[in-house]
């Protein structure tokens, strides 16, 4: 199997929710960065679900915080659902647990825009 990585993006309840699968590594970052930064044009309130994820390196990792940082200097906020037990591992290891808003699943996320 190829080492891909998919971006699908849908609106659920005026959240912008970008679901990952595969691998975000350094071959994948940019790819995530520049499709961010197009939907950042239009909505500001970001929901990741990584259900899908099965890796995630430091580049990769780096690219999610540009993507929080970013939504944040606009005025919205970046929010992870459904870590893997890979992907949350490298969380743990690099607590970038401490920087982001992680729940554990998509609603949750979501309904966390509404308050």
């Amino acid at each position: 199997m190829a080492c891909v990585m998919e971006i699908n993006v849908y609106e659920k309840s005026g959240v912008m929710v970008i679901e990952l699968s595969g691998r975000l590594d350094a071959e994948h970052a940019e790819k995530l960065r520049t499709e961010f930064l197009k939907l950042l044009e239009k909505y500001r309130n970001f929901a990741v679900d990584c259900t899908k994820m099965e890796y995630l390196d430091s580049t990769g990792l780096g690219a999610m915080v540009f993507c929080m940082k970013s939504s944040n200097e606009y005025g919205g906020a970046l929010r992870l659902a459904n870590l893997t037990p890979k992907v949350q591992m490298i969380f743990e290891i690099t607590r970038a647990y401490r920087v982001f808003d992680i729940y554990d699943n998509l609603d949750a996320a979501v309904a966390a825009f509404q308050t």
